[in-house]
């Protein structure tokens, strides 16, 4: 009797990410953890005009935070990057509340285009480098 083994199909090749896109998702990570602790800043000091209650603070940040998170995994489609600029004016309006704000928009906004202008650079001299390789090779 021999012994029986079964054929396992073979993995599925991981899908190529960007470096834009890699980058992307590391900022928005981080950014959406500082959002949410912006809206609990927010909550504590009652930053919001009188008719707003201050647990609005606490639901603004956690869904700013959660919209960021769910878009680290959009960002392999072209307008995933549309939603992130979007989503860095959101945290630069947040500066109406607390001022302080402004300079995390100002920071994370930095990143957040180094991570898609500056990727995308270099992602293109990396293709770019590649393709001469496999021509002189």
């Amino acid at each position: 009797m021999g012994a029986v083994t079964s054929a396992q199909p073979a993995p599925r090749p991981a899908r190529y990410r960007s470096l834009p896109e890699k980058l992307g998702q590391v900022v928005l990570g981080f950014e959406a953890i500082i959002v949410f602790l912006a809206g609990l800043a927010i909550f504590g000091l009652r930053a919001l005009p009188d008719p707003l209650p201050d647990w609005w603070g606490i639901v603004a940040g956690a869904v700013v935070a959660t919209v960021m998170l769910l878009t680290t995994g959009l960002l392999r489609y072209r307008w995933g990057f549309g939603l992130g600029w979007a989503l860095q004016v959101v945290v630069a309006l947040g500066a109406i509340a607390v001022p302080a704000i402004l300079l995390v928009a100002l920071v994370f906004g930095g990143m957040w285009a180094y991570a898609t202008i500056g990727g995308a650079r270099i992602e293109q001299r990396t293709a770019s480098q590649r393709a001469d390789n496999e021509r002189s090779s």
